[in-house]
């Protein structure tokens, strides 16, 4: 075997002390197979379980201990939120998808909440219905993916609000997992009618797909590694859960295929392109169980399990830069139980202290290589990489601005932006107050607006059970 298995075959797993866990969260109890929970070197955010509409919490990480029942959420959505994404490229910023339609995009103070967040910075409408998935781009800026149970996929510019691409004819049925390449110039999705597909979003076409890339009927997974293959997790015709290689060029046949066992909960995959391992967490399994994926037979070579005794709910996974390497740590989890949040570490023990730059090769950090404009107009470029040689210190992250193309749509102005309007005008004061008064109704305006729409699509969802039970 490869010289990378010696050195994975000592990862070793191990839950935090109970004072470093985060208790008495409800967890959210919505049937989706999302993994309920993000965090980033900033917060930990977890979907809840909440009255009258959807909501989610957000921790500073530091706040560990028991969490009051009156902890402030964000809670802007009318139906249970399905799914929730960190901005990858600024720490206070994310995403959430919902089963009110709608998609939101929230930033968070950097200090974290201190009252209940309600107002998102911009609302995305374009999905019939319910969002289950939200995905940012890896490498340009304020792009976002939301994909619904109307089986459409659609592409967002975050930074004006507006729907840019829209993929609406490729899946029959629904989506059951959507992944970006590295360089984010390619999707692969799996779809509830059991094809794994390859697909250019800007170009609108599937560039290949695999028909029953796993048998079984019950819900598949599948994401791009960094070499541009493509692994999979699903179940056999017995119901057998599997895991699966495929290379894109060539997807009649994969490079390897392994049977697991016959439990039944979703196999959620979390890969770490820096060291090409895959951590694969059951939703109701007890177990981590990992993989490293490597150029010779049998290719995705068994490591080893992580076991505790309750099962998870959700997981969250630490990007890179928010690992400590002094405990030479390769992975965090955060593992969703009904009341709690227990990070789990994964580490190869070392006896020196030096920075092991084998474990640490240079990863993605929070610096996006394109705009958003670019990458729409067709450019690519791939992550921008830093070492940890001495530890990630974390910028301060700008703003998020939205500026809608339609000046009836214009968000809330932001600290940044009253600033340099103000810098602008000093010449001309009265029209800076005037400018000011105009924000404040368009965005009271804009706040009802939305009220408006979010209530009357609750109003019609009430109908429809009435209309149900009444029959």
């Amino acid at each position: 075997l490869s010289f990378w298995i010696i050195k994975f075959r000592h990862v070793f797993g191990q839950a935090v002390r109970n004072d470093q866990c985060y208790d008495d969260i409800r967890v959210s109890r919505v049937t989706w197979d999302s993994s309920f929970c993000a965090v980033n070197p900033k917060f930990v955010a977890i979907i809840i379980d909440a009255s009258g509409g959807g909501a989610f919490l957000v921790l500073p990480l530091q706040k560990s201990g028991r969490i009051d029942k009156v902890y402030p959420t964000v809670c802007g959505h009318t139906g249970p939120v399905l799914d929730i994404d960190w901005c990858p490229h600024n720490d206070l910023v994310i995403a959430s998808g919902s089963e009110d339609c709608t998609v939101m995009v929230w930033q968070i103070p950097e200090n974290g909440l201190e009252t209940p967040l309600s107002q998102p910075v911009v609302v995305l409408e374009g999905h019939s219905k319910r969002v289950g998935i939200v995905s940012w781009h890896p490498t340009a800026r304020n792009v976002l993916l939301s994909a619904g149970c109307d089986n459409q996929i659609v592409i967002w510019n975050v930074g004006t609000g507006e729907a840019m691409i829209n993929l609406e004819d490729m899946h029959p049925d629904v989506i059951f997992s959507v992944s970006w390449s590295r360089n984010g110039s390619l999707l692969c999705t799996a779809c509830k009618d059991k094809k794994v597909r390859v697909i250019d979003p800007r170009k609108k076409r599937i560039v290949a797909e695999k028909d029953k890339a796993h048998e079984g009927a019950r819900p598949m997974r599948a994401i791009f590694l960094a070499d541009g293959n493509i692994f999979t997790t699903g179940f056999s015709r017995m119901s057998e859960r599997q895991l699966a290689l495929w290379k894109t060029d060539n997807m009649d046949e994969p490079i390897c295929v392994q049977e697991m066992d016959s439990s039944n909960g979703v196999l959620l995959p979390f890969y770490d392109p820096d060291t090409n391992i895959v951590y694969l967490c059951g939703k109701g399994d007890s177990s981590i169980r990992y993989f490293e994926i490597t150029d010779e037979a049998p290719f995705v070579h068994y490591l080893n399990t992580f076991s505790t005794k309750e099962p998870q709910r959700g997981m969250g996974y630490m990007p890179k830069r928010g690992l400590d390497v002094n405990k030479c740590e390769i992975a965090r989890f955060y593992k969703l139980h009904e009341r709690k949040c227990e990070p789990i570490i994964m580490t190869v023990p070392r006896k020196s202290d030096l920075f092991q730059d084998d474990l640490y090769p240079d990863t993605a950090g929070p610096d996006p290589a394109l705009e958003s404009e670019e990458w729409f107009a067709g450019k690519n470029g791939g992550p921008i990489l830093i070492s940890l040689k001495d530890g990630y210190v974390s910028a301060k992250s700008r703003d998020l601005k939205v500026v809608k193309t339609n000046v009836l749509e214009s968000k809330p102005v932001t600290k940044a932006e009253s600033i340099s309007t103000v810098q602008k005008h000093a010449s001309s004061q009265p029209s800076v107050k005037m400018e000011d008064k105009l924000e404040e109704v368009l965005r009271e305006f804009k706040s009802l607006r939305d009220r408006v729409i979010l209530q009357d699509r609750r109003i019609a969802r009430l109908e429809e059970q009435v209309a149900k039970v009444a029959m």
